[in-house]
Parts: C-alpha cells; structure tokens; sequence
C-alpha cells in the first residue's frame, strides 16, 4: 500500500488541488446563489404565514429525523470498529468506522441543504410569478442548483480527503455506505411523510368535500407541502449524493485494480473525481442558459440547461482521457453514458408525461371507473421497463466491449482486457453522472413550483399570475419523473460496478448459481426487494388512514371550516405524518442492512454476490414499475384536471385521483427508496467483505 500511496502522491500536484479547488468553488458559488434567492422579495404577508408554517414543518421533520439516524449511525460504526478485522491491517475496523460516520453526516448534511433552501425558495417563486415568468423559473431553479452544486462538492471533498488520509481507495468504501445507509432512512422517511399527506389531502379534499388540490381550508395540506421538502427534497438529495459517492468509490476501487495489476498511471484511479470536478464547472455554465420568455415553455429552458451541461461535460471527458488516460476508447464509453442518460430521458417522458399516448390511456380508462384506469397505469409501468432495461443493458454491453475489445464481449478476453471492459463501464457510469448537479437543479425545482403553485392558490393570487405557477408546475412534474428515470438508471450502471469491486475486494472469480448456499442467496436478494416494498407501501397506508380521520374529523368538527369562516389545525397532521415516518421507516431499513450480513456469515462470500446479482436485477425492475405506474396514474390526473375528459369534478376525475392515491406510494416512496437500497447492497457488502473472508478462514 505504502508503494501506492507514493505513486499517487507524485500525481496529486494536478488532480487533487483541482478537486478541492472546484469543489470549494461550487460551494462558493452556491453560496453566493442562497444571498441572491433570500435577497428576492418574499411576497405578502399570507404567503409569509404559509411559507414559515411549511419551514418549521419541514425543520422539525428533519430534526427529529436525523437525531434517530444519528443514534442507529453509531452503533452501526461501534459495531464496524469492533467486527471488521484485518490480518494486514489491524485499524480496518477504525477506518470503516471512521468513513462510515463520515459517509452518513454528509449525506445528512446534503439533506438538510437541500430543505433549508427550497423552503425559501418556494415563497419567493410565488411571490415572483406576481412579476412574470422568467423570473420566477430563475429562483426555483436556482433554489435546485444550490443543492445540486452542495451535494456534488461534498461528495468529492469527503472521497477525495479519504484517499489522501489512507492513499488505498478501498478504505474508503465504508464512506459510501454511510452515505447509502443514512439516504436509505432520509428517502424512506421522507416518502412516508409526505405520501401518507398528500393521500389523505387528496381523499377527503378532492374526492369527497370537492375542494381543489391546495386549498387552505384543507387540515392536510400544509403537511403535504412540508412532505414535498423533506421527501422529494431532502430525501432526493441524500440519494444522489449515495449515487455519485457509490460510483466513484467503485470506478477508484477497479482503478486501484489496473494500477497493481497491471501497472498503470495512478491517473486511473483520481479520474473519477477530477472528471466530476468539470461536472461542477458544466453545471455552473449550464445554469445560465435557463431562462424563459414570455409564454415560452419553462421545461424548453430547462433542456436547454441541460444540452448545454452534457455537451461541456461531453468536451471535458475528450480532453480528460487523452491527458490523464491516453485512451480515445474510454471517451467513446463515456459517451454511451452520456447518450443512455438522454434515451432514459425521453423513455420516462413518453411513459409519464400527460402529453403522451400512454398517459391518455390511462386517463381515458379512468372514464369507465378507478379499476380500468388502475389497471392501465400498472399496466404502462410493467411496459415502460423493457425500453428501459434495452437502454441500460447496450450500455453496459457496448462500454465494456470498448474497453475491453470484442474478445473480451465474446467472453474470451484476457484478464486485462476483462478489468478493462469492466473499467470502461464505470467510465460509462460517468457519463451518465456527470449531469448531476443539472439533474439535482431540475428535481428541486419541480418541489419548490408544486410548494409555490400551492401558495399561490392558498394566497388568493389572481388567476393571471397562478396560470405562470400552473405551467412551471406542470414543468416540474415532467422533471421530478424524469429524474426518478434517472436515479433507477443510474442505480444499475453504479450496481454493476460496485458488484464488480465487490468480486475484486472478496477475491472472487464468479458467482456460481448451481451451488445450492448460492443460489438460495438469490433467492434472498430478491425477497428483500419485495419484502421492502410491501413495508414502505404499508407505511404510507396505516399513516394515510390515520390522517384520513383526522380530516374527516376536522371537516365535522370545525364549526365553519368547510364554509371557509373558520381555520383547520394543520399541526396534527403534521404531528401524524412526522411520528409514522420515523417509526416506519426503521424496520425496512435495518432489514436491508442486516440480511447481506447474516447471509455472508452463514452462507459465505459467494452467496452475498448472487444476493446483490438478484437484488439488484429485482430493483431496478421493480422501481423501474413502480415510479412510471405512479408517474402515469399522476398524470393522468393531471390531463382530465386540465380540462380533459370532464376536467375537475367529473366522475373520470373522481377515479383518477383514486388511482393517483394508489400510485403515490410507488412513485414517492417504495421506488425511489429502492434506488438506495440496489446501492446499499452493493456498499454494505463490500464493507464488510473482509470480514466474510476472515469468517471463511475460521470456520
């Protein structure tokens, strides 16, 4: 290690001051974003009162929130430090422990940057429509940017500080999987919270008192609202920063292989990270080509932001490949990524957008009652896997077959050729990562314009001004779906990789499914995907019923609330989404946690890769279904809402929402969850791979 660790330290002279040096920048720059959004008007003094009712919710949520992980946090690390042993390395345990804490107070750290900037952003882009549109789409996606640039430089700075501190990347895995382990509670919880509201405001609101979507008088609907930050918000940005943590450790960790293997630059193994870095620097150029004109398209401005971020990423990955790994071959893998990234793009946007055919069947099903339209929306999901899992498997295939020539596709490769296909698919994985920041920016916005859209209507804005915040809502509905297509996609790149280091780390050739302890592994992996499903969609059912109730019980109770004479008690819904998340979300997580690590101990080393093999393959498809039946079902609701079909009130509105209801839990909560999941897997095991191999040996 000591002869690796003075390789690299030859070559830190470029790459390592140009990461921190980045990364402080965009941090820099983000700030200086947070002094423009709060330096933006914040509106009337109603939309004030709404907007601090939404940031105490959302604060107190977090709060609550992170003091729990932090208690589970560490005695996970206590129990790394004690049970990870090394017989060449007597501090592996500490040093686990050590990135794990680190990992996990990062992501948290990602969270609550992402909360604390979109509950003042939401208020000052409704304030803003008042002014026209440009305007307004500037703050709310500006507000994303902040998080965006944030998550993308703490990542960097925390990988690239480990690889200094102990110069072997390998060290660093137990970073990613605190950050996997502490995004699995934040996505998790958050979707509780803010499922279980929107649920029960959509019920009791829209279905049976007949009131719109956002309407004040509903004791739900701030609860939602808050939901939509600590959930979409929050929630999201701790899963990227997984995402980007997870696939830079795992392209390092199989650098590190080329490097002692086969003696290559350490070039090899800091490329990840500075390429990220210039991600930081194409977002930044990005963002300012966001902009809209008078009754222009806001999600049209958005693309044009988003073109513009891949081709400057696109531009960095020619030059970076030929200076640091004189390889033309990894720039054309890298650019499958960056293509896969654009087909999953418009994939989810021709199974979820409301413009679409698949949408509008779901929405002319609805005509004929909830069952029809249900079964349609499922249907749409099972369907929209198959473009999904072409895409992301000719990815793989074709960057693997750059790096390591047809011989190596054909299965007859050298060894070195193998390591560098599989190499060349983490380059790929970069690809399609090195949008993030711009991808972060877009997810955010589409939160901070439903939380603006639902100021507005609770302010008594004019109608002329709530048409602007009805289109920048409708834009970001399209870029929340767009993003989850996103995340899945990028789960399965990450997963391939990490399960790649995986067999590297535990000194396996292959994963053997004749073996029977083997083969009932995957068996397991593909039960903990369901078996986590079933627990989150439950979660949000037992909340939603209780706070059903509740609203009834408001709307009965209330002397003059339905009239509008009197005001509901908002904070027991919130109180009821807050409880229920954290004692929710517990059980879910700790069992993913704790499975890979009995079956590793009881069944060996072999058996935990067919456990991430199947689990893997069983989430991507499972999320894939889950977040495009949801989007769908959304949407539908959304076309017959705009006027389509009856429009609102109708009885094909009337199922839509009912099917709306059944796939906000899919869409929110169970399937970006199961993201973190695919990628806990993959950083759990490789954790603790040396301990499974120490096991071995024992016994």
């Amino acid at each position: 290690m000591r002869e690796i660790w003075l390789v690299a330290s030859l070559e830190f002279d470029f790459s390592m001051p140009f990461v921190f040096g980045v990364s402080g920048l965009a941090l820099v720059f983000a700030a200086g974003l947070v002094l423009w959004i709060l330096r933006q008007d914040a509106g009337t003094q109603r939309m004030r009162e709404i907007s601090d009712a939404i940031q105490t919710g959302a604060e107190a949520y977090l709060n609550r929130q992170y003091r729990t992980i932090s208690v589970i946090a560490i005695a996970f690390a206590i129990i790394l430090a004690l049970v990870i042993r090394d017989p060449t390395n007597s501090w592996l345990g500490v040093q686990t422990a050590g990135g794990f804490l680190l990992g996990a107070v990062c992501s948290n750290l990602a969270g609550y940057v992402a909360m604390y900037i979109s509950v003042r952003s939401n208020v000052r882009t409704a304030s803003a429509v008042l002014s026209g549109l440009d305007r307004a789409l500037k703050i709310a996606f500006r507000g994303g940017m902040v998080f965006g640039l944030a998550v993308v430089s703490m990542s960097l700075v925390g990988i690239s500080a480990l690889y200094l501190l102990f110069g072997d990347p390998r060290l660093s895995v137990g970073f990613g999987f605190g950050a996997s382990f502490a995004a699995l509670f934040a996505q998790l919880g958050g979707g509780i919270y803010t499922k279980a509201a929107d649920m029960s405001a959509d019920l009791v609101g829209k279905v049976e008192a007949g009131i719109p979507e956002d309407d004040p008088r509903n004791p739900a609907v701030v609860a939602d609202l808050v939901g939509d930050n600590v959930g979409d918000i929050a929630g999201r940005g701790a899963d990227l920063f997984e995402s980007i943590t997870g696939e830079n450790i795992g392209a390092m960790i199989l650098g590190y292989g080329l490097v002692v293997g086969l003696g290559f630059s350490n070039s090899w193994i800091v490329f990840p990270v500075v390429v990220r870095g210039f991600g930081l620097i194409a977002a930044i150029v990005g963002m300012f080509f966001v902009y809209a004109r008078k009754n222009s398209d806001p999600f049209m401005a958005l693309t044009r932001g988003l073109v513009v971020t891949a081709v400057i990423a696109a531009a960095a990955f020619y030059f970076l490949t030929d200076y640091m790994l004189n390889s033309p071959s990894m720039f054309y893998a890298a650019l499958v990524g960056i293509v896969a990234a654009v087909l999953v793009a418009f994939i989810t946007n021709y199974y979820t957008s409301y413009t679409k055919r698949s949408v509008q069947e779901v929405a002319r099903a609805a005509e004929s009652g909830p069952a029809p339209g249900i079964a349609t929306g499922l249907s749409v999901g099972m369907e929209s896997s198959g473009l999904f899992i072409l895409v992301i498997g000719g990815a793989i295939l074709i960057s693997y077959g750059l790096g390591g020539g047809v011989q190596a596709l054909a299965g007859h490769g050298t060894p070195a050729q193998v390591q560098m296909g599989i190499y060349a698919t983490a380059i790929a994985t970069m690809g399609m990562l090195s949008v993030t920041p711009m991808i972060l920016a877009m997810d955010g916005f589409g939160p901070i314009t439903d939380n603006a859209g639902g100021i507005v209507e609770m302010s008594g804005i004019p109608e002329e001004a709530r048409a602007i915040s009805d289109k920048m809502d409708a834009a970001g509905n399209t870029t929340k779906a767009l993003t989850k297509g996103y995340g899945v996609a990028s789960a399965a790149l990450s997963a391939f990789l990490l399960f790649s280091a995986f067999l590297e780390v535990a000194a396996l050739k292959g994963v053997d499914l004749a073996k029977p302890e083997v083969f009932v592994g995957g068996f397991v992996g593909a039960m903990l995907i369901f078996v986590f499903s079933a627990l989150a969609v439950r979660a949000v059912g037992r909340t939603s019923a209780e706070m059903i109730k509740e609203v009834r019980r408001q709307f009965h109770e209330i002397p003059g609330l339905i009239q509008g004479s009197a005001k509901p008690d908002y904070s027991k819904c919130i109180d009821i989404s807050t409880k229920s998340a954290l004692k929710n979300m517990i059980a879910p997580s700790l069992l993913i946690v704790i499975a890979p690590v009995v079956v590793g101990l009881v069944l060996g080393s072999e058996a935990v890769g067919a456990l991430l093999m199947i689990g893997t393959v069983a989430g991507v498809l499972v999320a894939l279904f889950m977040n495009n039946a949801g989007a769908a079902l959304d949407n539908a609701k959304k076309f017959i809402e705009a006027g389509n079909l009856g429009g609102k009130g109708s009885a094909a509105h009337a199922a839509a929402v009912i099917g709306d209801t059944l796939g906000d839990p899919l869409k929110d909560t169970a399937g970006p969850s199961l993201h973190v999941v695919v990628k806990l897997l993959n950083t759990i095991t490789l954790s603790m791979a040396p301990l499974f191999i120490l096991y071995a040996l024992l016994g």
